[in-house]
């Protein structure tokens, strides 16, 4: 089939077979949902409608959305912030409904928890739902817990994901459809919708540790880096290693990376520290120990990684945090840290995560958006 080969048995997606845009520097919101200390569930939807109503009331280019299952791991579940995103593409069809020039994505659906056939129907489905304005990012997820409460082993889950990335890619792509793997077998099926967008929406696949780079950067994916499992010091040769894979590969282009980062923005300083303190230290307190208590599918030379960040994160001082993970402080301070992450690192793209834990006053988190986007996405672009 033009446009892609193969490796492994998994799917290579050449660059040209996709449809991304020429634009300038993408600008996104994270979009977390969670639902807020004496608030209600159907409170926490209506705060994330009013959310993307006002990214795109502020000329945000796409709200993301993550996909969460089940109650956060650790001995304090029950105190923990929550998120009511456990159907993502639902909740995308909602705001694309209520909104009418952004973009929605998913940063990330975890594919190996459902059915490749069954996704793809969805996603073509949502793709003209929202007149194609959809994006799918997709992902295996670093934490095993989603895993278990579907009763999938975790130590399959990179397998599975090439398998199910393949299906559902040539379900949109083929006429028929017949697949023969190790976890999903399909016969002679056509389906429908194809997707609005041909030959599928814009596909970007999360990479958050180092071994997942040279991999993603094979098959030809744009990808999502993060500041969760990696300081911003070992980025660089983590995307270095990633492009060099995409060229070895023979893709075109050079390979595109979008950066997603905790954000705050206030008028002073102090106040910028201050004000997502406590609330971002209990975010990485919580990765910590989803670090320390996962498994990883990759062998013990990942599951060495894994640990490794849990110690780095389990000493991690805050003003340690600030320096390597976090873009905190007045506009000025703020856009002069993304446009250094920006040209280090050749990014494309950089998507705001504003309430690292969940636990910042919402009328601070609303001031920190807003002036993100009036004082300092313009000095992102050119």
């Amino acid at each position: 089939m033009a446009g892609q080969t193969r490796i492994g048995g998994a799917a290579i997606f050449n660059h040209g077979d996709r449809a991304l845009r020429e634009r300038a520097m993408h600008i996104g919101l994270m979009m977390e949902c969670e639902v807020r200390t004496g608030r209600t569930q159907s409170a926490a939807f209506q705060d994330a409608f009013d959310l993307a109503a006002t990214a795109e009331a502020l000329g945000f280019d796409a709200v993301w959305l993550a996909e969460h299952h089940f109650a956060p791991p650790g001995p304090d579940a029950t105190t923990q912030v929550r998120s009511v995103v456990a159907a993502p593409l639902l909740l995308a069809a909602a705001i694309a409904h209520r909104t009418d020039r952004i973009r929605v994505g998913t940063a990330v659906l975890v594919l190996p928890l459902g059915h490749p056939v069954r996704l793809a129907e969805e996603v073509a489905t949502l793709d003209h739902v929202t007149g194609g304005r959809f994006e799918l990012g997709v992902g295996r997820s670093g934490l095993p817990g989603a895993y278990e409460g579907y009763g999938i082993p975790y130590d399959e889950s990179r397998e599975r994901f090439l398998e199910y990335l393949d299906v559902m890619r040539r379900a949109w792509t083929e006429e028929s459809l017949t697949f023969r793997g190790r976890y999903y077998q399909v016969d002679d099926l056509t389906i429908s919708p194809k997707p609005f967008q041909l030959p599928h929406p814009p596909l970007r696949a999360a990479a958050s540790q180092p071994e997942t780079y040279p991999l993603m950067g094979t098959l030809g994916l744009p990808i999502f880096a993060g500041l969760r499992g990696m300081a911003a010091p070992e980025l660089a040769p983590a995307i270095r290693a990633y492009r060099d894979a995409w060229r070895a590969a023979g893709h075109d282009g050079h390979g595109d990376v979008y950066l997603r980062i905790p954000v705050y923005v206030a008028d002073d300083a102090t106040r910028a520290h201050a004000d997502p303190e406590a609330s971002t230290l209990q975010a990485y307190a919580r990765l910590r120990r989803s670090f320390a208590g996962s498994v990883d599918a990759e062998g013990a030379g990942a599951q060495e990684r894994r640990s490794a960040v849990a110690q780095s994160l389990s000493n991690a001082t805050y003003d340690e945090l600030l320096r390597d993970r976090l873009a905190y402080g007045t506009p000025n301070q703020v856009a002069r840290r993304l446009r250094s992450l920006r040209d280090s690192l050749g990014l494309s793209g950089l998507i705001m995560e504003p309430n690292a834990g969940g636990g910042i006053a919402p009328d601070r988190v609303q001031r920190s958006i807003r002036l993100f986007a009036r004082e300092v996405a313009p000095a992102l672009r050119p």
